[in-house]
């Protein structure tokens, strides 16, 4: 990992009061949900200089509706373009800021990533969101699926440094936002799982990690 150092889809041009109000990227963020993380991980990553607003989604502030009327977060804004939803704000920063790379540089290896991401948002992070929101009995159930299913993926945390790559990609930034919340979601993978524990442990001590974190979020565990 890294030293923390006509619109795309998901995005909109910025009204002009809101182009004079901000001239520096500028990240609306959630206090502790993983969607926010993930980006926050990524231009840490990056070493993005960057200006960070935590948003109280019972009191948002006016100019993130303005921009972005349900109040959503993440919301990235640079300049007069805004982005919603991880994915894409990852993928535009991934080329507004080229270096460090957490794309592969050859075609086959970035469709490797974007398969992993797509698996560790389909398989995982949907199970993480229906423990935090759903009713006892969904929330139990999601929270079985998700230890039995990371367990099962155990060789591939074997495999690598990093998930399935051999230099961290924004596939990391997604999973080990996850791995950081697995004792706030109650999910206790035992020795079965102590490859996923390790893998999350190698970004935990890194410094850059602990910055892209939210006051809430050192909370949800102890840092090391």
């Amino acid at each position: 990992m890294s030293n923390l150092a006509p619109a795309p889809l998901g995005g909109k041009r910025r009204n002009p009061a809101a182009m004079r109000a901000r001239t520096v990227l500028t990240l609306f963020s959630g206090k502790d949900d993983i969607a926010s993380h993930r980006v926050r991980i990524l231009l840490a990553a990056k070493g993005v200089t960057f200006e960070l607003v935590v948003v109280d989604p019972a009191h948002p502030p006016a100019e993130l509706t303005t921009l972005n009327p349900i109040a959503s977060t993440p919301t990235l804004v640079d300049r007069d373009l805004c982005l919603t939803e991880a994915d894409i704000i990852g993928e535009y920063l991934e080329e507004r800021y080229p270096h460090p790379a957490l794309f592969p540089l050859d075609p086959q290896g970035r469709a490797r990533v974007r398969l992993s991401l797509r698996r560790i948002e389909r398989e995982w992070l949907s199970q993480a969101d229906l423990i935090q929101q759903g009713p006892k009995a969904q929330a139990d159930a999601a929270r079985k699926r998700l230890k039995e299913s990371l367990i099962a993926a155990v060789p591939a945390f074997k495999a690598s440094k990093f998930f399935l790559n051999a230099e961290m990609s924004v596939a990391d930034c997604a999973l080990a936002a996850l791995v950081w919340r697995l004792p706030a979601l109650n999910v206790n993978l035992g020795k079965d799982g102590q490859a996923v524990l390790d893998y999350g442990e190698r970004f935990f001590r890194n410094p850059a990690y602990n910055r892209s974190m939210t006051e809430q979020e050192r909370t949800l565990r102890p840092l090391a």
